[in-house]
């Protein structure tokens, strides 16, 4: 979510290969040097993709031969391109090798932050390497599986949402994903970033049966039924 404050940006850790094969995963990445920048990338699809790609940037940020890395980057659109351009090169190498099998090439990422001289700013990166930024009139992105928690995201966050309530819209988002879809579960990683402090101050990680988390997905509950009975009847006449 990007927002006038700053941003809000969350993740969940489950993956699957089918119905009796789930695990967790971390998919947030960070990359931080305070006073500087704050990159951010989020991950979905296939996780051998996402992963590979995450460490080609590892590696390639390493270098120190003066080409572009995610710590010389001037914007934060050069470190999309520079994800785009991982993603690529990371099916290149494997698209040969997949054509035998039903598998395809499957990642994408969100990737936020802040480099020092310009605004926050948010990306959505699809599996070909294309991208779109958030704006005043689009201030939220997701990826992976969306639909069941959009909803309250459409009406709930503008731009001039604080970063206090987006906390909990995202929180509820995933809390009505998860009780709609198997894929998506805890832990649940969120970081708040305040805008220009060019450090990640806020981070937190929500496991199962975390008491803030549950007190919120109940209080969430209990609103929607009491704004239900609430509800005009349907007058038949």
């Amino acid at each position: 979510m990007l927002l006038q404050e700053g941003l809000v940006m969350a993740s969940d850790s489950r993956t699957n290969a089918g119905v009796d094969d789930f695990a967790r995963f971390c998919k947030m990445t960070t990359f931080e040097r305070p006073g500087d920048r704050v990159i951010v990338l989020l991950s979905s699809g296939s996780l051998a993709g996402t992963q590979a790609v995450v460490s080609l940037l590892q590696q390639r940020a390493s270098r120190n031969d003066g080409t572009s890395t995610l710590w010389n980057a001037q914007t934060l659109f050069d470190v999309a391109m520079l994800v785009s351009d991982a993603m690529r090169d990371i099916e290149h190498r494997d698209a040969p090798f997949m054509e035998g099998s039903a598998l395809k090439f499957n990642a994408s990422f969100i990737l936020g932050g802040q480099i020092r001289g310009e605004a926050p700013r948010l990306f959505r990166i699809y599996a070909e390497g294309n991208f779109i930024e958030a704006g005043e009139d689009t201030p939220f992105l997701q990826t992976g599986e969306a639909k069941y928690g959009k909803p309250i995201i459409d009406r709930v966050i503008t731009p001039a949402t604080t970063l206090a309530d987006a906390t909990k819209c995202v929180l509820v988002s995933f809390d009505s994903t998860m009780r709609s879809n198997l894929s998506v579960g805890m832990p649940i990683d969120l970081i708040w970033y305040e805008r220009d402090s060019l450090a990640i101050r806020h981070r937190r990680r929500f496991l199962d049966g975390d008491p803030y988390f549950s007190a919120l997905s109940t209080g969430w509950s209990t609103g929607v039924r009491h704004a239900f009975r609430g509800l005009p009847a349907l007058d038949w006449s």
